[in-house]
């Protein structure tokens, strides 16, 4: 692949390319070429994963100067966590310019979340040295501004499954059970399937490399089943007082229509 295409997705151009080769480069393929006058991306990972947590901080501070400190944490968190930085990889299309080993390339390693997290967080580390903070720095608010905003409308900065179980908790009176149904794949690429139960019912399913990712889906899952029947719950509840109220307001009507009988006519 072209490194110049890659620079386009970037929207960064730059003076050292070694800087961006290196940033590339997974330990996996200077093992099997030792010879290769380069180091990994682990230093840059490690550089980048700095820049990339004080940036969102700086960031999240000024553009939502009234949130609380916890809730700031949390939504850092949500982020810069391993599955949105893949995430941003995947957008800057990364994969196909990774320099990774035969077994990793088998493996389906340019698909795999960590290893285009960790890349991501090597071109941070990368730009930064080649020519300062500020084109890092922008790169990230670029890539961060539409998916915080997906966040918070999605509630994702907040973990699942304790949402979950409060909302389980709090109008239903259970607590959520998960149940893996399924584990298929080879060792190297286990995907697990689980269900979130509340009662008796499958209120969602999820997918994950791991059981934890899994989880965590299939809370959002039911969720979102959830909140639908709240929904419906109070559209009906609605309904039904307003019924009430019509029904009153035609039993007073009549009440008034009809006089009430005097000793002449009765």
């Amino acid at each position: 692949m072209n490194l110049t295409d890659l620079e386009t997705n970037l929207g960064f151009i730059f003076e050292d390319k070694s800087l961006l080769q290196r940033a590339l480069t997974h330990r996996s393929y200077l093992n099997e070429n030792p010879d290769l006058p380069w180091l990994d991306n682990e230093r840059l990972e490690f550089l980048g994963d700095a820049i990339l947590g004080f940036v969102t901080a700086e960031h999240l501070y000024h553009r939502f100067p009234e949130m609380k400190e916890g809730d700031l944490t949390s939504l850092r968190a949500a982020l810069v966590r391993g599955e949105t930085l893949a995430e941003f990889a995947t957008q800057l299309n990364l994969g196909p310019f990774l320099y990774i080993s035969r077994g990793e390339e088998a493996g389906r390693g340019r698909a795999r979340p960590a290893l285009l997290a960790a890349t991501f967080e090597a071109i941070l580390g990368a730009m930064f040295l080649d020519q300062g903070l500020e084109p890092a720095h922008n790169l990230i608010v670029r890539l961060i501004d539409a998916k915080t905003q997906n966040i918070l409308q999605e509630r994702l900065d907040r973990n699942a499954k304790s949402l979950l179980q409060e909302l389980s908790q709090g109008r239903l009176k259970v607590t959520p059970v998960y149940r893996l149904v399924e584990t298929r794949g080879p060792d190297h690429a286990r995907e697990f399937t689980v269900e979130a139960v509340l009662g008796a019912q499958v209120y969602g399913a999820g997918r994950g490399r791991n059981k934890q990712t899994a989880e965590q889906e299939a809370a959002r899952a039911a969720i979102a089943r959830l909140e639908e029947e709240f929904t419906a719950a109070s559209v009906a509840e609605a309904q039904a007082a307003l019924d009430a109220i019509a029904a009153q307001a035609q039993e007073s009507s009549q009440a008034v229509e009809t006089p009430a009988p005097t000793e002449e006519n009765g």
